[in-house]
């Protein structure tokens, strides 16, 4: 799992730009990652499993419930944005999570993500909203939208 932890830190730290304070520490990853309700999922540039020398373009961190899983974090590093990667990653999400038994998926983003058009491509639909969740630079403040999938729906 340290190659691993490797791999995702190596693409947090290029993948969210600081201005938004959404990168995990190492120290958060590695917690996170010893509790077993926590999963993860690396892929390439060509949006599968990496081997052992390829490189790493994405992840994602997914927290279970009974019933539901929430997508905690996804990064691409930007080097590989625009070729499936994102999209790969969310289809593998949600293909674990219909087999681990969940019938929802939740992601929650702030307001200006850019990526808001590939969950909505997917099938992310906005179910929530938590005003001025975000801070923004010059101490503004931004929303957060919560995005919910039924995943009976697409078996």
């Amino acid at each position: 799992m340290t190659d691993d932890l490797d791999r995702i830190m190596h693409v947090m730290a290029c993948a969210f730009e600081p201005v938004w304070g959404e990168a995990w520490n190492r120290r958060q990853v590695s917690d996170s990652l010893l509790m077993p309700n926590i999963h993860y999922r690396l892929c390439n540039p060509e949006g599968l499993k990496p081997a052992k020398d390829d490189t790493t373009a994405g992840f994602t961190l997914i927290r279970a419930a009974p019933g539901e899983e929430e997508l905690l974090l996804i990064a691409v590093d930007p080097a590989y944005r625009g070729r499936g990667v994102g999209k790969a990653l969310l289809k593998g999400f949600m293909r674990d999570a219909y087999q681990r038994g969940a019938s929802r998926i939740f992601l929650e983003m702030r307001a200006n993500n850019p990526a808001e058009k590939l969950y909505r491509s997917v099938g992310f639909e906005p179910i929530g909203r938590r005003e001025n969740y975000y801070r923004a630079p010059g101490d503004t403040r931004i929303d957060a939208i919560t995005f919910g999938l039924d995943l009976d729906k697409l078996a």
